[in-house]
């Protein structure tokens, strides 16, 4: 095996296990079909057409290095879409069904190495990737300058995992329906967020999460060069699990600048008792003086907050 071919399956091999998703046996070859069913080898022109090929079945797709005006529909199946070499296969701009590059219906998905950037669509939704059933898991992804990152349906015996991802000028308050996030996730089961990057935010929130269980932790969010901007991390209807060892940094352009943190703010549908929230520094952008809250709570739940490192003029919790 030449040796930059080595190289390259080591690295989506590291990718693939950081967040449990197994290595491709083949990855894309130089010249062939750009998108590979691993399990049959087959190569196809389109990625819909590799879908469609694995069917409700389950199978692995290798995206070879290159810029796509494409999109795909999963309608059954699980999948894993891989690319041969980590942010060298990029989604541009393209969406299926006025919704986003991937939209996924299928028993579960796994991304790992893709890049999506510059989805819009007509109600400011636009993503790289809609989950509308079933489990996902994201490694080492990158989301940039779109409407929205990922957004999701209500599963709520499903689970979403995502590891060492970027999401980088993602969200929107522009339609009339409300604000899009970098991310957000409905009544999912369980959502864990890990290693992974939030930064230059356009609007809305960098996280929100209706799940019943959200675990985001040793993860970034950076303000500084948001604009328009809301919380870092919104559970609106409150969430058990853990907020741990994160690093925030509010920036000045904010449209709610409040608080870092808030939990319950429009429903209490889940219980928060015993929500911890700990481990974690928060601070302004350098030489920026105002008053927020690192945790603002509605549900007067039974938090445990202890041992966040707050600059000045961050209090660590208010009841609201």
């Amino acid at each position: 095996m030449p040796a930059d071919r080595s190289v390259t399956l080591a690295l989506v091999a590291g990718a693939l296990a950081t967040a449990g998703i197994p290595a491709a046996a083949v990855i894309a070859q130089p010249g062939a079909a750009p998108f590979t069913v691993v399990e049959t080898g087959q190569g196809h022109a389109t990625l819909q057409q590799a879908v469609d090929a694995i069917g409700n079945g389950k199978g692995t797709i290798a995206i070879a290095n290159g810029t796509y005006r494409q999109c795909a529909v999963q309608e059954g199946g699980t999948i894993a879409y891989l690319a041969a070499e980590p942010g060298k296969a990029v989604f541009d701009g393209k969406t299926c069904e006025g919704k986003a590059a991937l939209v996924l219906r299928g028993r579960a998905a796994e991304v790992s190495g893709l890049v999506f950037r510059r989805m819009a669509v007509p109600d400011y939704n636009g993503a790289g990737i809609r989950l509308e059933q079933g489990d996902l898991t994201v490694a080492q992804a990158w989301f940039a300058d779109s409407q929205q990152g990922i957004l999701t349906a209500d599963d709520p015996t499903g689970r979403i995992v995502i590891d060492k991802t970027t999401f980088s000028g993602l969200g929107t308050c522009e339609g009339s329906g409300g604000c899009a996030h970098s991310i957000y996730i409905g009544d999912y089961g369980h959502l864990r967020v890990t290693r992974s990057r939030f930064e230059r935010g356009t609007g809305g929130h960098y996280v929100k999460a209706r799940s019943a269980r959200v675990d985001i932790a040793a993860s970034s969010f950076d303000d500084s060069a948001g604009r328009g901007t809301n919380y870092m991390i919104d559970l609106p209807e409150g969430a058990t699990g853990q907020i741990t060892n994160n690093w925030f940094v509010q920036g000045r352009d904010k449209e709610n600048y409040s608080a870092f943190i808030a939990v319950g703010a429009e429903d209490i549908s889940h219980s928060s008792d015993g929500l911890q929230i700990a481990g974690n520094d928060a601070r302004f952008v350098p030489a920026l003086s105002r008053s927020s809250a690192f945790v603002a709570d509605w549900t007067g739940a039974r938090l445990s907050i202890a041992d966040n490192r707050l600059g000045a003029g961050i209090e660590p919790f208010e009841r609201r």
